[in-house]
């Protein structure tokens, strides 16, 4: 089993709070563990932390080293990111006191709901479109390793950005910071991978899950076709 991460940070306090407790009314805790069971939160600390924790390695045992353009480019994608989560708590948190003559944290979770649909009204029909954009996780594929699938993460606003890691954080593999204890891929029903190196190598295979078909007709059947 892949261990989980123990993030480097960067947030404060408060604001890990804030993101912590929004995102446990996205994915809500209810017969199965939620967000913050899943520790999502440590998820995007992580990410938002440096360039260190972006691609991990085949076997598992750490993270890709970037350098030259390519840490720059990360760099620039990182501190948007940063600045967006900085800026949209501290607009949270403004309208959450306006209304309510508190911050978010200290809300019931009726009201932190509430608040949360406010910041998402508000949001922009491209930045929506940015979200539906985002493609789903797809363990194994060739594609970009979980952590790092939002494409279009500098078109999104704060609220629609929250909403892409916290699914990342709930079901990505746990060396990324989060999915503790597996706890996202149990409740919906996922094994997962023993470790990392087996989803590289190709040991380890989603295709039934995603696959009605999985069995291959012999060349010389297609003929027939």
């Amino acid at each position: 089993m892949t261990e989980t991460a123990q993030p480097d940070t960067f947030f404060d306090p408060h604001q890990r709070a804030t993101v912590e407790a929004a995102m446990a009314r996205i994915i809500p805790t209810d017969q199965t563990p939620g967000a913050r069971e899943a520790g999502a939160v440590d998820f995007v600390d992580r990410y938002l932390s440096g360039i260190g924790y972006i691609y991990a390695l085949p076997d598992g045992t750490g993270f890709e080293r970037l350098e030259g353009r390519r840490a720059d480019a990360w760099q620039v994608r990182v501190d948007v990111a940063r600045s967006k989560y900085a800026d949209g708590i501290v607009e949270l948190d403004r309208l959450c006191r306006a209304r309510h003559d508190a911050d978010f944290v200290e809300l019931t979770e009726d009201q932190q709901d509430e608040m949360l649909r406010v910041i998402e009204r508000a949001g922009s029909p491209e930045a929506e479109q940015a979200w539906r954009d985002t493609p789903a996780i797809a363990y194994g594929g060739p594609v970009e390793p979980a952590l790092q699938q939002t494409s279009a993460e500098a078109d999104l606003d704060f609220f629609n950005l929250l909403v892409i890691h916290t699914r990342q954080g709930f079901l990505a593999d746990p060396i990324y910071g989060g999915n503790r204890g597996q706890v996202g891929w149990q409740a919906i029903g996922f094994p997962g991978p023993a470790n990392l190196a087996d989803v590289f190598t190709g040991r380890y295979s989603t295709l039934e899950y995603f696959a009605d078909n999985r069995t291959h007709r012999p060349l010389e059947d297609s003929h027939d076709v």
